[in-house]
């Protein structure tokens, strides 16, 4: 006869395992990104020169 209290531990340290595993990627993945420096940003306009020199009229 199988031993279910001894697949059920095996299966929840597994289990445990795994999730501390996906835990520890994810806070260095955090660590690496919030160690990059801010990217500079820029506003670009999406209206074509002739309505910007419309609008400034």
């Amino acid at each position: 006869m199988p031993d279910y209290k001894e697949m059920y531990l095996k299966l929840f340290r597994a289990s445990e395992h795994a999730i501390n595993t996906l835990i520890k990627a994810q806070r260095e993945c955090e660590e690496l990104y919030i160690s990059q420096p801010e990217p500079d940003l820029k506003v670009l306009s999406i209206l074509p020169e002739s309505k910007k020199s419309m609008e400034e009229k």
